[in-house]
Parts: structure tokens; sequence; C-alpha cells
């Protein structure tokens, strides 16, 4: 079986798992009143979509997970390459983590599952466990790459522990970028089409199969959540997809590579955290409201033109990532 069959047959197999998933589930999360419950601090006309069942991330996860272990994880034990088993591990123990934070949101019926000092507790041990399996199995070393060169910088201890820090950033940023429906979906989509070429150059078999999948489950998502949205991915997955876009990152040893495909997120992030500084050095905000995404929504753009328009911002900046590190 060829390298491009691989990744068709994963990318179908995951598109139809996920699809036909939502299909079954979503009414039953409706009776069960699995619903997303909106704060007043948000937009107000975002109110409307109270009630939309959330934890849709569960779908593509289980799609995704299924799909790479069929069709991938023969070749990763083969070949004796783990680094796509240990990534795929992380990524589940990230949506673990939103799984956990979704469902108390569920039961105690409102828009605060864990606290910030849990997640973050809880995301920084999976960050440090990934590092250190990636490190032990000589997976990752402590040299970075630098774009558009061939040049490396030696930052010994401290690219572990760096990459630890960068990690659980990254993964709060992909979780602040679900905002709004589709956003976090579709920004994730086109890096993952980046990662995929990426992947099929390389030759490599399990990290193909894993691509083909989350391409296969998002474009699966998306279906039910572009806006008007019936389904919300939660925590559950966003956790996921921040796991998958910085792992996918340092399975090719280049964790700058997701910081410049995935800008997108960072703006998100650093966004939150001018305003904060803003408004407690300041007493002022620099955005009508963070995330950023909410500061368009503010001054008259629609969801979709934000998605459409975000999602063209981050294929520049794949096709920048791509040149930087050809």
């Amino acid at each position: 079986m060829t390298i491009g069959m691989i990744f068709a047959i994963s990318l179908v197999a995951s598109l139809i798992i996920t699809l036909a998933l939502e299909k079954k589930f979503i009414p039953f999360l409706m009776r069960i009143k699995m619903g997303q419950v909106i704060l007043d601090i948000g937009p107000r006309w975002h109110k409307s979509k109270e009630g939309t069942p959330t934890m849709g991330g569960i779908f593509f996860i289980f799609a995704i997970v299924v799909v790479t272990l069929v069709f991938g994880a023969y070749h990763a034990v083969i070949n004796g390459d783990w680094s796509v088993l240990i990534t795929l591990a992380m990524m589940v123990l990230f949506g673990v983590i939103g799984f956990i934070d979704d469902y108390t949101k569920f039961v105690k019926k409102q828009n605060q599952g864990l606290t910030a000092i849990q997640k973050l507790v809880l995301q920084f041990a999976v960050s440090a466990l990934y590092i250190g399996a990636m490190a032990a199995l000589g997976y990752i070393d402590t040299e970075l790459k630098l774009p558009f060169t061939d040049k490396t910088l030696e930052l010994g201890i401290f690219y572990y522990i760096l990459s630890i820090i960068f990690i659980t950033f990254t993964v709060n940023s992909v979780n602040l970028t679900d905002g709004i429906d589709g956003l976090a979906g579709s920004v994730t989509l086109v890096i993952s089409v980046l990662f995929s070429a990426l992947a099929i150059m390389s030759g490599g078999m399990a990290l193909t199969s894993l691509m083909g999948a989350v391409v296969g489950g998002l474009i699966g998502f998306l279906w039910y959540n572009i806006n008007p949205a019936r389904i919300f991915m939660g925590d559950t997955g966003s956790l996921f997809l921040g796991g998958f876009v910085v792992g996918i990152a340092y399975i090719f040893d280049c964790p700058v590579l997701v910081f410049i495909s995935g800008l997108w997120y960072m703006i998100e992030s650093v966004s939150v955290m001018l305003q904060v500084f803003s408004f407690k050095v300041f007493h002022r905000r620099i955005f009508k409201m963070t995330p950023i995404h909410h500061h368009f929504e503010m001054i008259g753009w629609s969801e979709h033109k934000i998605v459409r328009r975000f999602s063209i911002f981050t294929a520049i900046m794949c096709i920048i990532a791509y040149f930087a590190f050809k």
C-alpha cells in the first residue's frame, strides 16, 4: 500500500466515522441537555447559541484514534518509530483534561469547570511527560532549528523547560481560538494540510495515517460546526487539537514550525494578555473584547467573514512556514 493510499484511506475512514457518530449522537446530546452555557460577558448575540450540544470533540477524537491505530500503528511498530503513538497519546491526554472540564461544567450547569490552576497543573504534567518520552527515545534534541537558515541554536536543558511551557501555551491558545462557529476547526484544518504535505514528503506511513485521520475528522466535524453550529467541540476537542498541532511540530523536531503556521493561535492568546495588562495597569482596554476574534465581531464582522479571513491568513502563514524550513 502506497503512502498516498494510506493518507486517502485514513481521511475517508475518519470522515465517515465522524459524520456517522455526529448524526447518531447530536440528537442524544440535545435530549440530555448537554448544551453550552453562554457567559453574559461575551457578545450578547451569542446567547442564541445557548443549549447547543458541546463535547463534540469526542467524535473526531474517536475517529482519529481508531483510524490511526488501525492504519498507522502497524507501521510504527514495524519501523520502530514510536513518536507518532507517543504524540497520539499526548493528544488524547489533553483531550481527557478537556473532557473533565466539559463534564464538570455539565454537572454544575455553569460555564466554569476545572479551575485555571487545576487545568494548568494537568497540562504542564502532560507536556512534561511528552517531552520526557520524546527526549528519552531520541526523537528530539536540545537544538532549535532557525527558520530560513540551516543554523540551529543550542539551548541545552532550557530547551526542555521552554518546550513544556510552549506546549502548554499552544494548547491553551488553540482553546482560546475556539470561540465562534468553525474558527478553531477551520484554522486547524488549514494547518493540518501543511503537516499532511510534510508527512507525505517524509515518507512516514504512521504519521501520514495520523494526518489523513485528522483531516478527515476535522472535515466531518466542520460539516456540523460551521455557522450556525449544530455542535461545539468543547474543551475536549480544542485541547486535543492543541496537542495535535504542537505534537506534529515536535515529531518534525521543529517547534518553530507551529509558531509560524499557527500564528493566529498565538495572536488570540497575546490579545488576552495585552488586554488584561492594559486594563490592570492603565485601566483602559486595547480591544473591544478578547480573545481578539470577539473584537472583530464587535466591530461588525460576521462569523463567516472572521473564519474565512483568518483561515486565509493561516494558509499564508503555512506557505511561509513551508519555505522557512524547506
